[in-house]
């Protein structure tokens, strides 16, 4: 048995890029940063951020498009994908991605520093999956 399966939690580095497939669905690009925070050997504080490129398809990408922007934290979870493709000089190229199965937004909506349900930043709104249909996720749901 195998499994692909990918957890992060961090903040946007920008706005999501909303796109449209030529069949009319919606595919949103994400870029979530995540930090990792460490002691070496002689006790220096050492930081590394890692840079993740999630894409999000249909109502989730809705939904990031409408709700998300630039620093907001979020806890994506999702398989990882390697897509490979020829520039335009012929050169091959690779992009390994997150694509998204779930998404949790961890703090408040656009403009304000506060989380959108409770009162402090452990406390966050239901998962939304991408395996619910689309009659299942209202807007007005949404309870923020």
């Amino acid at each position: 048995m195998d499994l692909n399966r990918a957890t992060i939690l961090g903040r946007l580095t920008r706005d999501p890029e909303i796109r449209s497939t030529t069949s009319g669905k919606s595919v949103a690009t994400l870029s979530v940063a995540t930090n990792r925070v460490w002691s070496d050997q002689s006790g220096q504080k050492q930081e590394q951020a890692e840079f993740h490129t999630c894409v999000l398809w249909g109502k989730l990408a809705d939904i990031a498009g409408q709700y998300l922007s630039k620093g907001r934290r979020v806890y994506v979870e999702g398989r990882i994908q390697t897509r490979d493709w020829a520039g335009n000089d012929g050169v091959k190229r690779y992009r390994t991605e997150i694509v998204a199965d779930n998404l949790i937004m961890l703090d408040g909506a656009r403009g304000t520093g506060a989380p959108s349900m409770g009162g402090n930043d452990d406390d966050s709104q239901p998962p939304i999956d991408d395996n619910d249909s689309a009659d299942e996720i209202k807007v007005e749901d949404i309870p923020f």
